[in-house]
């Protein structure tokens, strides 16, 4: 069960901002920075970079303040008796968070629910507080020991992110390097250590991803669906769906048809 005492997003402070609690709150306080900022850890005041979360725990000593002209962060001060949050495996020091977006999101989406009176808020809160500490949990585990983030990791993600909502857009490697005010090279060497996969491959896989949608659920020809999932010759488009799913899209819009009719 978790009861918040107050959250807020996009605090903003100026450059003399320090917050100094020597015997830490009676509670748990949450933080997720937007811009660099100064940690004591363990009596060490360190520069940590923006995009980090830190947990304090109850009766733990906080000390953070501003390292530029702005120091902007979420923040949360609840109580819980949860697992997932009590079992976070880092405290009291900042972390990186890789997809710092979707956690200032779930933030935002926390404030307002909890702001207003509602029948199911309080349930609705609960289960977002639930997912973002899903998420803290994984980047905790990346984060334990060191930074880990590979350079431009944050712009890499968003990229990620664009490619799969919108594959059908033209996609290139010279366009997305430009995008981001890298070299192609080192686009695809950041890439491929970030996520395991090339950029290309991915945005292949976002397109037969789409065309499966597609194909199972619309009654489009297979030569406007490769037009529709940014492709300029069919041919092509039907060579890269059989090597990915090992069925041809004729094939493959039959046998989900097929499945489809087993169901009813």
């Amino acid at each position: 069960m978790n009861h918040i005492r107050y959250v807020e997003y996009d605090a903003r402070h100026d450059a003399g901002f320090v917050f100094d609690v020597p015997q830490g709150h009676d509670c748990w306080l949450l933080l997720l920075t937007h811009t660099p900022a100064f940690f004591r850890v363990d009596g060490i005041l360190t520069e940590y970079p923006a995009k980090s979360a830190v947990l304090f725990a109850p009766h733990t000593p906080i000390h953070y303040r501003a390292s530029g002209e702005l120091y902007k962060n979420d923040w949360i001060r609840f109580d819980s008796d949860e697992n997932y949050v009590s079992s976070l495996p880092i405290r009291n020091t900042p972390f990186p968070l890789p997809d710092a977006d979707y956690c200032h999101n779930l933030f935002q989406l926390i404030t307002w629910k909890n702001s207003f009176p509602g029948q199911n808020n309080e349930r609705i809160v609960d289960q977002l507080l639930q997912l973002l500490f899903s998420e803290l949990q994984e980047a905790s585990r990346m984060g334990t020991g060191s930074f880990r983030l590979s350079p431009n990791y944050h712009e890499l993600m968003n990229l990620r992110k664009a490619i799969y909502n919108s594959p059908q857009l033209s996609w290139n490697v010279s366009g997305m390097a430009q995008q981001l005010h890298l070299s192609e090279g080192y686009l695809q060497l950041l890439y491929k250590n970030a996520f395991g996969t090339s950029c290309m491959d991915d945005c292949i896989k976002a397109r037969i991803r789409l065309a499966k949608d597609q194909l199972l659920y619309t009654d489009k020809t297979i030569t406007s669906i490769s037009e529709f999932c940014g492709y300029r010759n069919v041919e092509h488009f039907c060579r890269q769906f059989k090597r990915l799913t090992g069925k041809s899209p004729k094939e493959f819009r039959k046998s989900g048809k097929d499945s489809a009719a087993l169901q009813i």
